[in-house]
């Protein structure tokens, strides 16, 4: 009996991990057209990205004069 249950334990892992990149590979088919920003898109976001960091910079600048100023 136990010798006809080790092949089954030698193949249980190597099935299981197949079954699992299938069910994954499923998934992602779903969610890539989700996320299809065109590159026009993504070049707006990294410019509002861009003035945002600017702008908090320059706030930090600001701080940092009125500290030095007040020492």
């Amino acid at each position: 009996m136990l010798n006809s249950l080790a092949p089954l334990a030698l193949l249980a892992c190597p099935i299981g991990m197949g079954l699992m990149m299938w069910f994954m590979s499923r998934g992602m088919k779903s969610t890539r057209g989700s996320d299809s920003r065109s590159a026009a898109e993504l070049r707006a976001e990294r410019r509002a990205l861009d003035s945002e960091i600017a702008r908090l910079e320059a706030e930090k600048q600001a701080d940092e004069r009125i500290v030095a100023g007040s020492s």
